[in-house]
């Protein structure tokens, strides 16, 4: 449904899940004080992918086992691609390609223009997290990151298709990995955070992280944040090795993926709040609660924080204090997490449809 036409500033896109390699979920610029609903998009099955965008292509998968490209200022359909199962995990958009992983165990390279197949590579179960990218150890090539159900991490060299390594882990890896300093950082659901080397992918440690972790890790400096299914939120410090705070209010799990910024850490929680915690100790600084469980995960940008709800409600809060600043009512739940640039939110419910919001138009 069109609604209206936008030219966007030029400004920073939001390539992948969570922004950039870090999966830190900070986005460039500043939202509006007020927003719109600018367009929607129906697809025939419920958007839990977060879209990814450059320039004016939006790229975002389907359970109706499709990858869209959308016109960002119209939201139009640019091309469409089948894939054989649900399209749940986040797409990277990396120079003129496409990567995004499908439930039917298969990694898709598309053409960003046309979405047409340049490879596929197969792992042994589904895919249901987002992919990331490293440099090759050479410098001269791109590599492929995405975890999968078979209880691997795969690197995929990004020209050819073909594997470069393997991590194997000792159950699914459900979320996307971080990358960061040389080190990529990723949880499993066996409870570990694992870190290995980017260039070879060799392990440099496994963390116990008290209980399984669905969600990915958000880096900052030295330190990985991550929310798991024993109720807690951890710090851990990836030089040591060891956990550096733990944070648990009340007895609920995490699936939401932490913002970090330099002085605070934000995520969704199934205790249907957002909690922001004090980077630095883990102290609650302060909680917001909605109507449903918060499995989206947040991204600041500026002075706001977005995010969706299972009380179908996408919000934007204050950054200094979690006081709500706007909201819209979608009505069905909003497991996406939002995707921002160009001081609009992008955002899939389970009701099928992808929205776009920004400022009203004067």
């Amino acid at each position: 449904m069109l609604l209206t036409a936008y030219a966007f500033a030029s400004q920073p896109s939001w390539p992948m899940f969570r922004g950039q390699q870090d999966l830190a979920g900070t986005a460039a610029g500043n939202l509006p004080d007020s927003l719109e609903l600018r367009w929607s998009f129906k697809t025939e099955g419920p958007v839990k992918s977060s879209a990814a965008i450059e320039g004016e292509r939006v790229v975002v998968g389907s359970d109706d086992k499709h990858v869209y490209c959308l016109n960002s200022v119209t939201g139009e359909k640019m091309w469409a691609f089948k894939t054989a199962d649900a399209v749940e995990g986040s797409p990277l958009i990396l120079g003129d390609h496409v990567y995004i992983g499908s439930a039917d165990a298969q990694l898709y390279k598309l053409d960003l223009a046309t979405g047409a197949l340049r490879w596929t590579y197969a792992t042994g179960d589904k895919i249901l997290g987002g992919v990331n990218w490293i440099r090759s150890p050479t410098g001269n090539t791109e590599q492929i990151l995405v975890g999968s159900y078979d209880s691997k991490l795969h690197c995929v060299d990004a020209a050819t298709g073909k594997v470069a390594w393997t991590v194997t882990t000792d159950n699914y890896v459900n979320g996307a990995p971080a990358v960061a300093g040389g080190r990529i950082v990723f949880g499993g659901c066996d409870g570990f955070l694992h870190v290995v080397s980017a260039a070879d992918g060799k392990e440099l440690a496994k963390i116990e992280a008290g209980a399984y972790v669905a969600g990915s890790v958000g880096l900052k400096e030295k330190f990985a944040y991550v929310g798991n299914y024993g109720n807690e939120v951890i710090c851990v410090d990836l030089d040591a090795k060891t956990v550096a705070w733990q944070y648990k209010e009340r007895g609920f799990p995490y699936f939401s993926s932490p913002a970090v910024t330099d002085e605070h850490v934000i995520i969704g929680g199934r205790d249907k709040r957002v909690h922001c915690l004090e980077r630095a100790t883990g102290k609650q600084l302060w909680e917001f609660q909605t109507g449903g469980k918060v499995d989206s995960s947040p991204v600041v940008c500026g002075d706001k924080i977005a995010f969706g709800s299972d009380d179908g409600r996408l919000y934007v809060l204050s950054m200094e204090n979690g006081k709500e600043l706007w909201s819209y009512e979608i009505g069905k739940p909003l497991t996406a997490s939002p995707a921002v640039a160009n001081g609009m939110i992008i955002i899939g419910s389970e009701d099928g449809s992808v929205y776009a919001f920004g400022a009203p138009i004067k």
